[in-house]
């Protein structure tokens, strides 16, 4: 097995979770959205950004608006719609209970699965 495949696997999981993250705090649009990923060492190009945000506005997690820009066109901005905030809650409680569970199996004493 190829750690950089399960590595890979293992951002493609998250992606989701991480993006809307990211819009709770504040409204962006797909280049700083990019940024911030990347700001947090999580790399994400365009091609795998666009469809998930599309996904995630058909789902109704996302709404959008087109704001003006002083750099050229408009911008599509995405915030979490009151849906994504609910999903992003769930989000959460399954994070803490799986990063628990990680911690749990990385700390376990070798002794205590024989006495069982």
């Amino acid at each position: 097995m190829n750690i950089e495949n399960a590595k890979s696997q293992m951002r493609k999981g998250m992606l989701e979770y991480c993006v809307l993250l990211l819009l709770k705090h504040r409204p962006s649009y797909a280049s700083d959205i990019i940024q911030q990923l990347k700001n947090a060492e999580l790399l994400v190009v365009e091609g795998t950004l666009y469809p998930l945000l599309t996904r995630l506005k058909n789902d109704g997690l996302l709404r959008y608006e087109w704001q003006e820009s002083t750099q050229g066109p408009p911008r599509k901005y995405y915030a979490l719609s009151p849906e994504g905030e609910g999903f992003l809650d769930g989000l959460d409680t399954a994070w803490t209970e799986l990063a628990t569970t990680i911690n749990y199996l990385k700390h376990i004493h070798p002794n205590l699965l024989a006495s069982q």
